[in-house]
């Protein structure tokens, strides 16, 4: 399998994996070892450093200035690169500057920020691994990659199945293509059927996959999403945050004298103007009125699930998805009661 989506050159001095996933960080890393050290024995030619507390960036830079002996390489594995400080950077950056042909460093990131002059020196020679997946299109170009190469063969069904059951926990792909290769054999074909017993706990959802189905008005999926978050053990006042924080952006761009999604990106201070711009989409969509009532939603929410209410959690936001989505639609969306609640319209009977 290649977990990579982008490779560095195997000629570098220096080698950077970084990502969102550290599962997916760590198959990297363990892919680009076994391809820099080859037919060589690990145990002759890898060395680890921050495997545990501890991190000696001495050590580091003297694996790194000193010659292999008995083999015509060595690997210089730091986990956890993040741990290294900027004074400390500065001297394996020196190092880098006259580096040894015969050593490979291999910085993998995690522990904290890695600092910019190690980015810049692994940057500089082609020597990152990228292993953020994307979204959307990106996420499907990165996993039809894993499935070209790996050592079993989907059929279409099998892989909409895997696809629709991993979520965001992309880090479960590898180890469940390797099971599947154990039970039937390299290059044997799956089928929905032969895949389903190893699929196990279904994954989580980025939490947009939520907001997503309620900016379509989709109910089903809105709640389908939902539960997927709260199963994976994000807490409900954290699901809560997710929606306050979708709504709040369009009702900061409500009325804003805003046309473009540059501009609404600028408004919220967000980095992407994707993002900027569903939520200007939604502002439009919704109006002054529905947003409003969207945040009261919200705001009664964040109360029952803090205890207000004798209801479950996990109820209070079933309903508030569902009420969301359908405000969305354009139905069930009457304005709050007067003493700020939303709750169903009772119709008295005519005496």
């Amino acid at each position: 399998m290649s977990p990579a989506r982008a490779g560095a050159r195997l000629d570098a001095p220096v080698h950077l994996v970084r990502g969102e996933d550290p599962v997916l960080v760590a198959q990297a890393a363990r892919t680009l070892v076994e391809q820099l050290a080859g037919s060589l024995e690990h145990s002759l030619v890898v060395e680890e450093h921050g495997v545990g507390d501890d991190l000696d960036v001495a050590a580091v830079v003297d694996a790194c200035t000193t010659p292999p002996f008995l083999v015509d390489r060595r690997i210089v594995v730091v986990r956890d690169a993040g741990r290294i400080g900027t004074a400390e950077a500065s001297r394996l950056v020196a190092v880098l500057e006259h580096p040894l042909a015969s050593v490979h460093l291999v910085l993998v990131s995690g522990g904290g920020t890695i600092p910019t002059s190690l980015v810049k020196a692994a940057s500089a020679v082609g020597g990152v691994v990228e292993t953020s997946v994307g979204r959307g299109r990106e996420r499907g170009r990165w996993m039809a990659d894993q499935l070209r190469h790996a050592p079993v063969k989907l059929d279409a069904g099998a892989v909409r199945r895997l696809e629709e059951h991993l979520g965001e926990d992309l880090g479960r792909l590898e180890g469940l293509l390797q099971s599947l290769a154990a039970a039937y054999g390299e290059g044997a074909r799956v089928s929905p059927a032969v895949l389903e017993p190893f699929l196990g706990e279904a994954g989580a959802v980025p939490p947009w996959e939520l907001t997503d189905a309620i900016d379509s008005g989709d109910v089903t999926g809105a709640l389908r999403a939902l539960r997927r978050l709260l199963a994976a053990g994000r807490a409900s006042p954290m699901v809560v945050a997710i929606l306050h924080g979708h709504f709040s952006a369009m009702l900061r761009l409500d009325g804003a004298d805003v046309v473009s999604d540059d501009a609404a990106a600028a408004l919220l201070g967000a980095r992407s103007a994707y993002v900027a711009k569903k939520a200007l989409d939604g502002a439009r969509r919704l109006g002054s009125e529905r947003i409003g009532h969207a945040v009261t939603l919200l705001a009664d929410a964040d109360l029952d699930v803090k205890g207000r209410t004798a209801l479950p959690p996990e109820m209070v936001l079933e309903i508030l998805v569902a009420r969301l989505a359908r405000l969305v639609r354009g139905r069930g969306g009457m304005p709050p009661s007067a003493h700020g609640r939303a709750g169903p319209r009772v119709t008295r009977a005519r005496r």
